[in-house]
């Protein structure tokens, strides 16, 4: 019998121990992101059979499990059978989200000879994927107006960037967290628990090891952003935030956050979507090389509600 535990900040060394070993490109399987948003995704694990097995629900409140995590070739096919039961007991709607494309097709070939397989791409949690050279240097034609939005803030304003560190910072930040929440919410609960997650990684931040910046116009705070290097060529950009009442501000804090923290990397993940369309066009406009896919995966008939 599987017991799951709810993750807490004194978890990260353990999850590490199962992440690090892989090279994903995805913003999923970083302890940060699963910090974060365990309050709103009720994230849990355990251990089974020396894996990880993470359980959390989307924001629609549907239950599944993400990718196994230190697996052998011989023992996949227990767990998968393992978490096949428990889905069925708990009555989870999906067996799988959150996938990549190598373990999606991996359980496919185990279990070729199930006919009901229910495979589908997850558009609205495609992660997307950025040169971080580009995202610096805003060159060519296709970034020629995010350079001069930014371009725009430089010129426009007196400016000041500070290292996301130290006690008066750090609360000049929770105070522009709650203001840009106040601003957006709309009953919208997922802003809520992503507010309780800044407050959070804020108060961890030497133990979760994450970088960020504020930016500061005329020493009041206008734009702040958190993000962390996952392995030697990528690095995930977690939170950004800014004031619309200055010009360019968001083009700046972008290009300014890379180039100060993460000028080492190749790839910056930026993460999805969710399927908003302001959202996705902000993303779309910076024009990544590639969305990283994600997959869900069920034994059963795909349905309406599947998509």
């Amino acid at each position: 019998m599987m017991i799951f535990k709810r993750l807490t900040i004194e978890d990260k060394g353990t999850l590490e121990k199962f992440i690090y070993p892989y090279k994903f490109l995805s913003c999923e399987y970083s302890f940060t992101t699963l910090y974060i948003w365990r309050e709103a995704c009720d994230i849990c694990f355990t251990i089974h059979k020396g894996a990880l097995i993470i359980k959390k629900k989307d924001f629609e409140g549907r239950y599944y499990f993400m990718q196994p995590l230190g697996y052998s070739n011989e023992n996949l096919k227990e767990i998968i059978d393992a978490l096949m039961d428990y889905k069925t007991e708990n009555n989870m709607h999906y067996l799988f989200k959150d996938l990549d494309e190598g373990f999606m097709e991996e359980i496919s070939n185990i279990y070729d000879d199930v006919r009901d397989i229910c495979i589908k791409e997850d558009r609205d949690n495609f992660d997307y994927l950025y040169e971080a050279e580009k995202l610096i240097k805003l060159s060519g034609k296709k970034l020629h107006g995010k350079k001069n939005h930014y371009n725009s803030f430089i010129k426009s304003y007196k400016y000041e960037v500070k290292d996301i560190k130290g006690e008066q910072v750090i609360s000049d930040v929770i105070v522009a967290a709650e203001k840009w929440y106040a601003i957006n919410e709309e009953d919208d609960d997922m802003l809520y628990y992503e507010l309780q997650g800044i407050k959070d990684l804020l108060k961890n931040i030497e133990i979760v090891n994450i970088k960020g910046i504020a930016v500061y116009v005329d020493e009041k705070i206008v734009a702040f952003s958190l993000g962390e290097k996952l392995n030697d060529n990528l690095a995930v950009i977690h939170i950004e935030k800014a004031d619309m009442d200055y010009s360019g501000v968001y083009s700046f804090i972008n290009k300014t956050f890379v180039d100060r923290c993460f000028s080492d990397v190749k790839i910056i993940n930026r993460e999805q979507d969710l399927g908003i369309a302001g959202l996705r066009k902000s993303k779309l406009s910076y024009h990544p090389f590639k969305l990283e896919k994600k997959y869900i995966f069920s034994f059963s008939k795909c349905l309406v509600s599947d998509v």
